[in-house]
């Protein structure tokens, strides 16, 4: 229940950023490797705190929770091999931040 209220949270975040910044897609929106994306990893370091042992998965839902958002905005293409191999790419960073989150949170609630 917990990662599926993630997703939804997450999906709507990423409509937000192209809602203000006009964007079809996130990571075209202005802004987005400097502002967006960064935030982005902020939520999934938070969301990885909470979760604790699976706050790996908190980066994953959150980066990949654009894709549904392409698809409402810009529709199915022939660039969506590419897509999920980029948001593959930036699942990476994201998965780490929020792992090491989880960790941190299961050892200072430990203590």
């Amino acid at each position: 229940m917990k990662l599926l209220a993630l997703l939804l949270a997450s999906g709507l975040y990423w409509q937000l950023v192209c809602e203000v910044t006009g964007a079809q897609e996130p990571w075209d929106s202005d802004g987005y490797w400097i502002f967006w994306y960064p935030v982005s990893l902020a939520l999934a370091a938070v969301a990885g705190y909470l979760s604790r042992s699976h706050g790996w998965l908190a980066g994953v839902i959150i980066t990949f929770s654009q894709l549904p958002v392409m698809w409402i905005n810009a529709g199915t293409g022939p660039l969506l091999a590419a897509g999920l191999l980029f948001l593959c790419i930036l699942a990476v960073p994201a998965a780490a931040v929020s792992f090491i989150a989880g960790r941190v949170a299961m050892r200072t609630r430990t203590s």
